[in-house]
């Protein structure tokens, strides 16, 4: 970690809504902030939005388009079988099969496109900026890289909204 972070620690939801906004509200805005369960007023204010669900439904169209390709492969030219009556192209057999594929390939692809994208691997070290933000606290990072006087706005901001910690 080449970057050099100082955090502001909260006890409680409200007052780290109302230090975020009284920080946008001054143009100043957390590299990051952590929280034990998804609070939307920071989601929303964050404003990082994820285009994973497109990378999913590219995945199933796809992986739909694939598998339907390959059964009828299968089934009607390389290795047609003639049974019960029923024609080689039988589409609604191919149904279910491809479901259940579709559901599988998407989620161990979204499953790999989170993890390379988060950057999250077998063997990596965790970085944790606050013991406690893995816990029951809600953290704010702020890289270090403000002016000082940037840098003691955001630490007076934070400090009369309740943060415990600095």
């Amino acid at each position: 970690m080449n970057k050099k972070y100082f955090t502001g620690v909260f006890s409680d939801e409200d007052s780290l809504v109302a230090a975020f906004g009284k920080l946008k509200e001054k143009g100043l805005k957390p590299d990051e902030v952590y929280t034990p369960y998804p609070v939307h007023e920071i989601l929303d204010g964050m404003g990082n939005k994820t285009r994973i669900s497109h990378a999913a439904f590219f995945f199933g169209l796809f992986s739909t388009i694939g598998l339907i390709g390959f059964m009828y492969y299968v089934s009607v030219i390389d290795w047609p079988l003639h049974f019960g009556g029923k024609p080689f192209n039988a589409f609604p057999s191919f149904i279910v099969v491809n479901i259940v594929a579709t559901i599988l390939v998407i989620t161990i692809l979204t499953l790999f496109t989170f993890s390379v994208r988060a950057k999250i691997f077998p063997g990596k070290e965790p970085e944790i900026f606050h013991p406690q933000a893995t816990d029951d606290k809600f953290v704010m990072l702020f890289s270090s890289e403000f002016s000082k006087e940037k840098e003691d706005m955001i630490v007076q901001i934070v400090k009369e909204h309740g943060a415990i910690e600095k």
